[in-house]
């Protein structure tokens, strides 16, 4: 199948994070792409669903959010208690 090239602008923070996450799933960015490019033509749209959240739905997670104990978690975070978890 004949391939062409395009050029995209993407967030720079984003784009690296995918990176990283594609690349330990042994995927390129180029096939990841390709996958999405697939899809959306499978689903005739977007492969997964987008919409506007509603007032009461933005509401519900505001409310649900008040009591969490909310703290950043990078990859290496969760590579460290997945490799805790594989030695258990």
């Amino acid at each position: 199948m004949p391939k062409t090239q395009t050029t995209v602008r993407v967030d720079e923070k984003t784009y690296k994070a995918a990176r990283g996450i594609l690349d330990k799933l042994g995927v390129s960015y180029s096939q990841a792409i390709n996958m999405f490019n697939k899809m959306v033509v499978l689903k005739k749209g977007l492969p997964f669903e987008v919409k506007i959240p509603t007032d009461e739905t933005i509401k519900a997670v505001k409310e649900s959010l008040k009591d969490i104990n909310t703290e950043v978690i990078t990859i290496s975070d969760l590579e460290e208690e997945f490799e805790k978890i594989r030695k258990a």
